[in-house]
């Protein structure tokens, strides 16, 4: 059988040469970083000290960058991140048994957010492995387990010839919708060994597209069509997929309202005369979606966080476009679409037909004012109540005035967070970040240290309550290390309280002598890290951050919001 042309990939002279004469003193750790260098990796993240048995060497072999935090968990969420803003495959390198657990709470955000992370875990020697307990530091009887739950796919090694194909394998998972985390597993011999194996070279991870099926695109554009009262609901994988034009264009051509969840927030624009912005949020909203008779839902499976705690009841006919065949109609009966948001809405646009509707607008119009703004409500008496705006609405407005559109933003849980996911406008997609696959704190200062490595030149905020500050305080020394642009706000966990709710001067009783005395000084700490911080207030804050973001380096800001 002959071929016309044949998509192979091939060598040069160069590596046809290194090929069959390989360089010596080379190890299995070596196939890791060359097959990564080959994937097109640029930086990869560990903990600080030995990454991993026979890859510290491998890396100071090779041209990646080595990203050291203080723990696997933080150096997972830097990684998460990083591989959130560049739609890249992001590297993790951890060792076995506790350094790899102690990343799964990252790795299920990963999961979550279906952020593409290639974890590269050492196990113990193959001798150790099958059942035989052989008593190896940080054995576990199956380390895999741990993690198949958690990771989109697990691709084991067992020698070193199965390196390539396996990191190859995973690469390509991890980009192919929906991303997601995955994992691969090589004992410590296989990389400590030394190989007689050819220089990696001329590998291919291309991620598989995933259209839509014609037959379900032609009855979806039938549908929306014909709909005498059309909305959309857009998630994460609007923003995911790029698809965040397509969906403008969709909307305006069938006049539909939408609205986005907390992780699709950006997906379409805040004041857009169609846009009902973040949801759920008001009742009136929820009545609004609820009541379309044809209810376009894409990129988002309406899980808790995206339907207020599942109580969300459409009432029309549902069709849900999603990457993940496992939420598809996993919480509503429809018209399930498995595909990625920017095939499907490229062929919905392709297949439907116009749809005149002067009204639309003004229904949202309507539907907003009657609605009141979930952070500009006043919270009891003193000086914010007579602005009419809350001590929330005072801080995410400074946040908002000094936060380049362009910035992207990490948000622990906090009550500030929960009211910014419905009152916050990101004004780009993909801006701002917070945990809502696996929760707990400590999220936000790791995750922007790694996507200030994404781009450098561009100032990231951190967002953080005080009581939660000190579990990762110590990666502002990673932060000055490398110079990173990143802006940590430390909220009083207390603010959203006003004064106090009793007419005081809004600190706890027990300033004194109880919990509170506990707490640092998270100015003084950061201080004693090199970092620069102030004390800010409300009234400062947009000053404050006006001047930090764009300054060279970290820097601290701990906000007393009351």
């Amino acid at each position: 059988m002959s071929h016309d042309h044949d998509d192979r990939p091939g060598l040069n002279a160069a590596q046809a040469e290194a090929a069959l004469n390989p360089p010596p003193g080379r190890v299995g750790g070596d196939l890791v970083t060359e097959t990564l260098q080959g994937l097109g990796a640029a930086t990869v993240f560990g903990v600080s000290g030995r990454p991993a048995p026979g890859l510290s060497g491998a890396l100071r072999r090779s041209a990646l960058a080595y990203v050291e935090l203080g723990a696997e968990n933080n150096a997972a969420f830097a990684a998460d991140a990083y591989g959130r803003i560049t739609g890249e495959v992001a590297v993790l390198l951890l060792t076995a048994g506790p350094g790899a657990l102690a990343a799964l709470p990252a790795l299920q955000e990963a999961a979550a957010a279906s952020a593409p992370v290639l974890a590269v875990c050492a196990q113990v020697p193959a001798a150790g492995l099958g059942g035989r307990r052989h008593g190896h530091p940080r054995e576990l009887r199956d380390q895999q387990a741990s993690f198949r739950e958690v990771v989109k796919s697990v691709h084991p090694v067992r020698t070193a010839s199965q390196i390539p194909s396996a990191i190859a394998a995973a690469w390509e998972s991890a980009l192919t919708a929906p991303h997601g985390p995955v994992w691969v597993e090589i004992p410590e011999d296989v990389l400590r060994a030394e190989t007689v194996l050819p220089p990696v070279s001329a590998l291919d991870a291309t991620p598989r597209e995933l259209y839509p099926r014609p037959e379900l695109t032609l009855v979806a554009a039938d549908l929306l069509a014909r709909a005498a009262r059309p909305a959309i609901i857009a998630g994460g994988g609007v923003v995911r997929a790029d698809a965040t034009g397509k969906l403008r264009a969709l909307a305006e051509r069938i006049a539909a309202p939408v609205a986005t969840t907390y992780g699709g927030k950006g997906a379409f624009p805040w004041e857009h005369p169609l846009s009902l912005r973040s949801w759920p949020g008001d009742p009136r909203v929820t009545e609004l979606l609820e009541a379309a008779d044809v209810l376009l839902v894409v990129g988002s499976g309406l899980g808790a966080l995206s339907s207020g705690g599942h109580t969300f009841a459409p009432r029309g006919r549902v069709v849900q476009i999603e990457a993940d065949a496992g939420k598809l109609e996993s919480n509503h009966p429809a018209l399930g679409i498995h595909s990625d948001a920017r095939e499907a809405l490229d062929a919905l646009l392709d297949a439907v037909e116009p749809r005149e509707d002067a009204t639309a607008a003004d229904r949202v119009r309507t539907t907003l004012e009657a609605a009141p703004d979930p952070a500009a409500a006043a919270q009891g008496p003193g000086p914010d109540a007579a602005q009419g705006l809350s001590p929330d609405a005072r801080v995410l407005a400074a946040v908002r005035a000094a936060l380049p559109d362009t910035a992207p933003s990490f948000w622990d849980l906090t009550p500030l967070t929960t009211r910014a996911w419905s009152a916050f406008d990101t004004r780009r997609p993909n801006t701002m970040h917070s945990a809502q696959g696996a929760g707990g704190s400590g999220y936000a200062l790791p995750s922007a240290t790694g996507a200030a490595f994404a781009d450098p030149t561009t100032p990231v905020l951190a967002v953080t309550g005080e009581d939660d500050a000190p579990h990762t305080a110590a990666e502002l020394t990673t932060a000055r290390r490398y110079g990173l642009p990143v802006t940590w706000l430390i909220v009083d966990g207390d603010g959203d309280r006003g004064d106090g709710g009793d007419g005081g001067d809004g600190d706890h009783e027990d300033r004194d002598g109880g919990p509170d005395a506990l707490r640092p000084d998270l100015v003084a700490l950061a201080e004693s890290l090199g970092v620069p911080a102030l004390r800010s207030t409300p009234a400062s804050l947009a000053t404050d951050l006006t001047t930090a973001l764009p300054a060279p380096g970290p820097s601290v800001i701990v906000l007393r919001a009351r």
